[in-house]
């Protein structure tokens, strides 16, 4: 040993062995050059490749792995969803009080048995103190499934907040609320909301952040096109449900709370 150093030997500063996430290379390559599946995020590939392929890796090991080969960096590139430039403060309601809603729309899907491309609707329903979520997919948004996937909601809560806030759609609002206008609520959902006893808090048109809790949960379900031509339409909607179990049960960092201990609390 004295002799090597002796002779200019230096003691390398790394240590020369394949990183642990080398062998996913082939798999990660094929996911994101396949005609069908999309990832949206890099959690969402990660997330893929931790319930299909056995990733037992560290997250920040994972992207740590994709900023360091820019094949796949270039995949995810920059966000082009614009950001509004005007700050939002985040407001808390008490427990009960309010819950907002939104849909999910026309997330295109192709289904592994038939290769048939179908648009996917997954209704959003959060419950506003907890942060407790409920997805309901549907191949349609007519009134009478947003009624029937509210009914449902209701009675897997075991309750029905006072205000339930909603955006504009046309199966809720006749006339949009603006600035100049209050808005003018469907009859037939207002009915239906005085029969369980809410009360419908329309936001104001082109202005997302009033229902902030409910937009920021979209990107969530961006996950389900990760597995477009891998399952059928009763997988998919396994899979949503599997998905709404698992949001569910983790750290909220809007609340610093798990959505399902806060909701049975």
């Amino acid at each position: 040993t004295v002799k090597k150093y002796l002779n200019g030997y230096t003691r390398p500063q790394t240590r020369d062995r394949p990183a642990a996430m080398d062998s996913y290379y082939d798999t990660i390559k094929e996911l994101l050059e396949s005609d069908t599946q999309i990832f949206f995020y890099k959690r969402n590939l990660y997330q893929y490749l931790k319930d299909n392929h056995g990733l037992i890796e560290s997250e920040s090991a994972f992207y740590h792995f994709i900023r360091a080969h820019d094949e796949f960096n270039r995949y995810f590139g920059k966000s082009k969803l614009g950001r509004s430039q005007r700050p939002v403060i985040r407001f808390e309601t008490a427990p009960g009080y309010q819950a907002q809603m939104d849909w999910k729309e026309r997330i295109p899907f192709v289904l592994a048995d038939t290769g048939e491309v179908i648009e996917l609707n997954v209704l959003v329903l959060i419950l506003g103190h907890s942060r407790f979520r409920i997805y309901r997919p549907s191949l349609w948004m007519t009134q009478d499934i947003l009624i029937h996937h509210l009914t449902e909601a209701f009675e897997m809560l075991g309750g029905v907040p006072k205000v339930l806030v909603t955006d504009n759609m046309r199966t809720v609002m006749d006339r949009a609320k603006t600035a100049h206008h209050k808005g003018v609520v469907n009859h037939t959902f207002e009915q239906f909301a005085k029969d369980f006893g809410f009360k419908v808090q329309p936001c104001m048109a082109a202005s997302p952040q009033t229902k902030g809790k409910v937009e920021s949960q979209m990107k969530y379900l961006d996950e389900i096109q990760a597995y477009s031509g891998k399952l059928t339409l009763v997988e998919l909607f396994e899979k949503i449900e599997e998905l709404n179990n698992r949001v569910n049960s983790v750290f909220n960092q809007g609340s610093g709370r798990v959505p399902l201990l806060d909701f049975e609390k």
